[in-house]
This record gives structure tokens, sequence and C-alpha cells, in this order.
């Protein structure tokens, strides 16, 4: 008989379920570069209607709406400024320089957390034409390296005020952002409203097998859908897969707050054990970063597999635990007894 495999590597790795299987099944298509598929065209209002957009894209990944927006928002040559361990700069491949021709500044923050005050030495004076030139500063709504932490909605007013002032652009990466407004309470389209553009995944948390959202005005998803098709993202009876999306956003926002009691709950064993280190304040959302003292990552990863749970590691140093719709209470109790198992 197998042994049962708990697989808390990431968010991403949930499957559909029966119901969005079904939704995908009865998808009604048509060709999506003819703006033509009807599943993808409501998916598409109804996303930028629940994020207070003028219109919004279906994009195939979150760097793909990331990389999207930053090309919109910018020319060769620029820069943007974000947190040192945001997902752009961390995570992305090189794709700002590879794909747009642009660098990062990237500016040391707490908890994933950067303010104007710390933001404003970083902006390139305007007349300074042997400098880059700072175009976009970009926020990670929640954010995934410091361990799913939510952004204040004061500090991101008080960073658009700084945008603002500096004739900037402001750009979301709201991967997690579905979280952080289960967590905060604070509406997405209160979150987003602060914003000029915003990428949000819809197969992380949310269950869907693939896809991202990114939103703004209009004239601004004019231009992606052009990048888009420009850098492979065109594609044809892409209903089957927006359908999942659709369902996604109907049905799975609200039981986020299910994934958030599974976090805490581990983290409460997690900062029992003695091999290992948690700050608990972080703990907000869905993910878990924690240290292991005496023990290896690796040696770490492979003892937990070997009982059946399934970590990733976070930033260098730390092991990841992320929660998610596949797995029940029930087996996060099995999470914890392994967890103590292998760390007391």
């Amino acid at each position: 008989m197998n042994k049962k495999i708990i697989d808390l590597r990431s968010d991403t790795v949930t499957k559909p379920s029966e119901a969005m299987r079904k939704e995908m099944y009865n998808a009604e298509v048509g060709d999506d570069v003819f703006q033509e598929d009807p599943t993808v065209n409501q998916l598409q209002e109804y996303a930028a209607d629940l994020l207070g957009k003028e219109a919004s894209l279906f994009v195939l990944s979150g760097v793909m709406g990331n990389q999207i927006c930053l090309n919109v928002l910018t020319n060769p040559g620029d820069e943007v400024v974000c947190e040192r361990d945001a997902h752009i700069f961390q995570y992305e491949s090189g794709s700002p320089a590879a794909l747009s021709g642009i660098q990062i500044m990237p500016v040391e923050g707490k908890a994933g957390v950067i303010t104007s005050e710390q933001i404003e030495p970083f902006i390139r004076p305007s007349s300074a034409y042997y400098m880059p030139r700072t175009k976009v500063i970009e926020i990670e709504n929640t954010h995934n390296r410091a361990g799913g932490t939510i952004h204040p909605l004061e500090n991101i007013i008080n960073v658009k005020q700084l945008a603002k002032k500096y004739n900037l652009y402001y750009h979301l990466d709201g991967a997690r952002l579905w979280n952080a407004s289960v967590a905060s309470k604070v509406s997405v389209k209160e979150y987003a409203s602060h914003f000029d553009t915003v990428s949000c995944c819809l197969s992380k948390g949310l269950g869907a097998p693939v896809g991202s959202i990114i939103a703004g005005s209009k004239e601004f998803i004019k231009e992606a859908f052009r990048v888009r098709k420009a850098w492979g993202g065109g594609t044809r009876q892409l209903g089957v897969l927006a359908a999942a999306g659709l369902y996604a956003l109907k049905n799975n926002i609200n039981r986020l707050e299910e994934d958030h009691e599974k976090a805490k709950q581990l983290a409460a064993i997690i900062n029992g054990c003695k091999n290992l280190k948690i700050n608990l304040q972080s703990v907000q959302t869905n993910i878990l970063i924690f240290e292991p003292v005496n023990i290896s990552i690796d040696d770490a990863l492979l003892m937990c597999r070997e009982k059946g749970l399934l970590l990733s590691t976070g930033k260098p140093g730390f092991l990841r635990a992320i929660t998610h719709l596949d797995v029940s209470f029930d087996e996060i109790n099995m999470a914890k007894k392994i967890i103590e198992e292998v760390f007391n």
C-alpha cells in the first residue's frame, strides 16, 4: 500500500476539483486571438469588476502577468524599484532584463514591506541623463519570501502618494492578493484601487490549474494584449482553462480562511520544536517560512519526505510550507506529527 503523501511544497500543486472539471468540460469556447472566446471574455469582465478596473486580461502564468505589466509601463533602460526579496527580482528568471531591457533596484524592507521613506532615496533624479530612469514602484501582497505577510493598506497608500509625486507607475504583484483580502478583511477592489496595474494568480490558493489575471485601464490592457501575443501567449480555444479560473474566483476565495487556520496550527507545532525556529508574527496567511537548527536543509527535506511530508525551501537556509485546499485538516494533523518526529 502506498504511503500517504502530504504535499506542502506550494499551493500550486492543487488539482482541479470535480466541480471545476465539470465547468471546464462544459465551457463554451471560441478563438481568443480574435477575442471571440465567450468564457475568456466572461472571466475577464468578472475579474475586472472584482478588482475595480476598466479591463483585465487572462494570461498563462504569474510571471507572464508581472512581466507584461512591467513591459507596458517601461522602455528599455528604465528601472523598477521593489523590495529586495520581491518575486519579480528573485524568482522570475531575470525576465525584466531579458524581455524588456529594464533593471531592478531592490530596496531592503522588513517582512516584505518597503516604506516611502525607504524608497525615495532610490528614485533617480530626472535630470541625470547618465542614470537609468526610475519608472515603476512595485509592491507584492502577500509577500511570498517574507512568509505570506500582508502589506499594510496605510503603507500602500503612502507609497502611492510618493509615486504620484515623482510621476511613476505603481504596480501590484498580487499573486496571493485573495489571501491578503480574506485575512485583512480589506476588499481586493480596495487594494487594487491604489495601483495602475495589478497581477493576480488563479493557480495558487484558488485551485485553478493554470492562469493569472492582469488588470488596469482599457488602454493598458489593449497594449498588454499585443505584448501577450508577441511573447507567444496568444491562444485559441482558451475557454476550457478560463472556465477553471472563473469557477475559482466565484467559489474558492472565501474558503482561503481555512488555509490560514491550517497554517496557524502548523506554526504552533513548529514553534514548539527544539530544532526549528519560526517568527509567529510572520504567519499571517498560508505560507510558513522556518529555520532548521542543527540539521541541514537537505537532510530536513529528506527526512520529512521519507515520512510522507513534502516541504520546499524558502529563502536560503529556510524551509517553506504552504497550506492549500488539497490538504485537509486531518492531513495537517498528520503533518504536525511528522514535524514533531523529525525536529524534536
